[in-house]
């Protein structure tokens, strides 16, 4: 990297060439503070139960809902550049609405993309170290709060081959979507729990700022992300470096997966 472009790529801060010390230095200090911050806001704690989004969290579909909401978009005349950033962590209804296209019955349009997503599969997949994670959770203690209508929760989850969760909360069950809390108050509730002794897992910034004006603790998960997300939250790849501790009887708590 030569002199000029550095100094491009300082400005807008995404330099990380190998042959730069001080964005090595940087990097190395952003590593050592999410683990830092990842040990005081989650293995330091217990918490009640855990609550996790669906898609981007536990699995991914992206590429399977990018071709529906892909082929929608093309047919109605919408740059998918910048729509399709926009339908994750949402209801399809609320995508929907969102854009204000005349002539159009969001209801009608959002069971027809229903019915294309549970069609089509292809290239759904478990997050690493979901399946692991999910099947060690105490049953009573653990669900799914997803922007996704129940019948495709169901499919995906299936798809990827994750355990199905005890309790979940989909499109259906809430009158407001994500980002407004009544998913995650409504998951807490079922569960028994305090939203405050809850820990959520989440992906998307409507899912995040939902799931933080609830109460819950958030971890975020970061696997799908092309570019990293700015959030003061807890920031991990995924569920292979952590554990539900062994005799959790007072609630769920934490260990790295290099302990014990």
């Amino acid at each position: 990297m030569d002199a000029s472009s550095e100094r491009r790529s300082h400005a807008n801060g995404f330099c990380r060439s190998s042959a730069c010390l001080g964005c090595a230095e940087q990097a190395a200090l952003e590593l050592s503070a999410r683990s830092m911050n990842f040990h005081a806001h989650v293995l330091s704690r217990t918490f009640d139960a855990l609550l996790f989004d669906m898609d981007g969290t536990i699995l991914t579909s992206i590429k399977a809902s990018e071709r529906v909401w892909g082929a929608w978009g093309l047919r109605h005349g919408i740059d998918l550049d910048t729509f399709l950033p926009t339908i994750h962590g949402v209801r399809a209804i609320d995508t929907i609405r969102r854009l204000k296209l005349p002539g159009i019955d969001a209801e009608v349009e959002a069971a027809r993309i229903l019915r294309a997503e549970i069609d089509d599969t292809e290239g759904v997949e478990p997050i690493a170290g979901a399946a692991r994670f999910l099947a060690s959770l105490p049953a009573d203690r653990w669900a799914v709060v997803t922007s996704a209508p129940r019948a495709l929760a169901e499919c995906r989850i299936s798809a990827a081959g994750l355990p199905m969760p005890p309790q979940m909360i989909t499109a259906e069950d809430v009158a407001k979507g994500k980002p407004a809390p009544d998913c995650f108050l409504m998951a807490a509730q079922r569960l028994g729990a305090d939203p405050i002794r809850c820990l959520a897992f989440e992906d998307a910034p409507a899912g995040i700022t939902a799931a933080e004006t609830a109460g819950c603790a958030v971890v975020v998960i970061t696997a799908t992300h092309a570019h990293p997300l700015s959030t003061h939250h807890v920031q991990v790849s995924n569920y292979s470096d952590f554990r539900v501790a062994p005799g959790s009887a007072a609630g769920i708590s934490f260990e790295g997966r290099s302990a014990g």
